[in-house]
C-alpha cells in the first residue's frame, strides 16, 4: 500500500488534471479552428471570382484575408518553435511527463488551437503582455513542454523564466520546487506553512482552468456554428452569378451580410481565451513604475522587470503575511534550477524583489 498523499500533493494532482483537461480542449479547439480557417479560405475564393464588387466590400474581405494569413503564420511559428524546443531538450527527457502533465504532441491543428487560445493581433503578433517569443514560451508551458525544460536550462535563459508567467507554467514549477528537495525545513511548522501557500495557489489555478474550459467549450460551439454558416453561404453565393452588377438588390445585400459573417468568424480565430491570459501585464508593471505611491527603488524594479511580472502572476490574489513572504523567498532562493532559468544568482535574488512584487500587486488591486 502506497504512502498516503499530502494535501499539497492532492492539490497538485487536481491542478494537473485540470491542465490535462484544458490541453485536450485546446487540441479539440485546434481541430475546429482548422475547419473554420478552411471555410474562410473557401468563401474568400468564391468572393474573388466575382467581378465588379464595390471597393469598400472588396477592401474589407481582403483585410480579413490578411488577418487570417497572419494567424496561420503565428500557428506555424508556434509549431516550429515547439519542435525546436523539444529537440533541444530531448536529452533531458520529456518535460512534464514525470509530474503528471500530459504532453500533447504539437501538430498543425494543436498549434492552431494554441494560437487561438493566446490570441493573434491583426499584425500577426500574439496578443500578450509579453513579447512574441515569450508568448510562444508561455504557450509551450501551457502544453507542459516549457516550464520544466526551462528549469533545466534547456531554453535560452533570457526567455526561459517568462515561460513560467502563465498559470500552468507556475503549476508545473510548483511541482519542480517540491521535487527539488527544498522543503527540508528546520521546523515542521515552516514546512506546513509554505505547503499551505502552495495549496492556495494550486486551488486558485484550478478555478482558472475550470473557467477557461467553460470558455473553450463556448468558443468551440460558436466555431462549429460559424463554420456551418460559412459553408451554407458558399453554396448560396454560387447561385448569384459572377458579376456583382447583374445581381439583384437582395443578392447584393445578402453578399454584404456574408462579408460581415466572415468578419465575425475571423474574430473567433484571433480573439484569445481570456481565462488563460496573464493576470499581471507589462502595462500593470508600467503603472507600478510610474506610480506616485511606489516605494520600491526604480533601479531594482527595472533590473528585475521580467521576474517581477512573472512572480506577480504567480502570487496574483494570494494574500501573504510577513512569514509567508520570507518562507516563499527562501524556497525560491534555494531552487538552483529555478534561479538558473531566471538567469539570476542566489545572491542577486534579494527579498527586496518579493517586496517589490507584493507592492506592484497592491497597486494593481487598488
Amino acid at each position: 500500500m502506497g504512502k498516503k498523499k499530502s494535501k499539497l500533493q492532492l492539490a497538485q494532482d487536481e491542478a494537473h488534471a485540470a491542465i490535462n483537461k484544458t490541453n485536450e480542449k485546446i487540441e479539440v479547439l485546434g481541430v475546429h479552428t482548422s475547419e473554420l480557417y478552411i471555410a474562410l479560405t473557401d468563401i474568400q475564393g468564391v468572393f474573388e471570382r466575382i467581378r465588379n464588387v464595390p471597393s469598400e466590400k472588396k477592401l474589407k474581405y481582403e483585410e480579413l484575408k490578411q488577418i487570417r494569413l497572419n494567424w496561420k503564420q503565428q500557428a506555424e511559428k508556434i509549431e516550429k518553435d515547439y519542435k525546436e524546443a523539444s529537440m533541444k531538450n530531448a536529452g533531458a527527457g520529456v518535460a512534464g511527463a514525470g509530474v503528471g502533465i500530459a504532453v500533447v504532441t504539437m501538430g498543425p491543428t494543436v498549434a492552431m488551437g494554441v494560437a487561438t487560445t493566446f490570441g493573434v493581433a491583426s499584425t500577426g503578433t500574439a496578443i500578450s503582455t509579453l513579447s512574441g517569443a515569450a508568448a510562444t514560451n508561455a504557450a509551450l508551458a501551457w502544453l507542459g513542454g516549457g516550464a520544466l525544460a526551462a528549469g533545466g536550462g534547456g531554453m535560452a535563459a533570457g526567455n526561459a523564466f517568462l515561460a513560467l508567467a502563465g498559470p500552468v507554467g507556475w503549476a508545473i514549477a510548483g511541482v519542480a520546487l517540491l521535487t527539488s528537495g527544498i522543503f527540508f525545513w528546520k521546523t515542521k511548522s515552516d514546512q506546513k506553512h509554505i505547503e499551505d501557500v502552495f495549496i492556495i495557489i494550486s486551488e486558485r489555478d484550478v478555478k482558472s482552468y475550470d473557467l477557461a474550459i467553460v470558455e473553450l467549450n463556448e468558443r468551440i460551439v460558436r466555431i462549429i456554428d460559424e463554420s456551418d454558416k460559412l459553408k451554407n453561404a458558399i453554396e448560396k453565393i454560387k447561385t448569384f452569378g459572377l458579376d456583382y452588377n447583374k445581381m439583384s438588390e437582395a443578392q447584393q445585400y445578402e453578399l454584404g451580410s456574408y462579408v460581415n459573417l466572415m468578419s465575425s468568424s475571423t474574430q473567433l480565430l484571433i480573439n484569445p481565451i481570456k481565462g488563460i491570459q496573464p493576470k499581471y501585464t507589462e502595462t500593470d508593471y508600467d503603472d507600478f513604475i510610474n506610480s506616485s505611491t511606489r516605494k520600491a527603488e526604480v533601479e531594482l524594479c527595472k533590473e528585475n522587470k521580467d521576474m517581477i511580472i512573472s512572480l506577480a502572476n504567480f502570487l496574483y490574489k494570494i494574500e501573504m503575511n510577513d512569514r509567508d513572504k520570507k518562507l516563499l523567498w527562501k524556497s525560491l532562493r534555494k531552487n538552483k534550477k529555478l534561479l538558473k532559468s531566471m538567469d539570476v544568482s542566489r545572491k542577486e535574488f534579494k527579498i527586496d524583489v518579493i517586496d517589490a512584487v507584493l507592492e506592484a500587486l497592491s497597486i494593481k488591486y487598488t
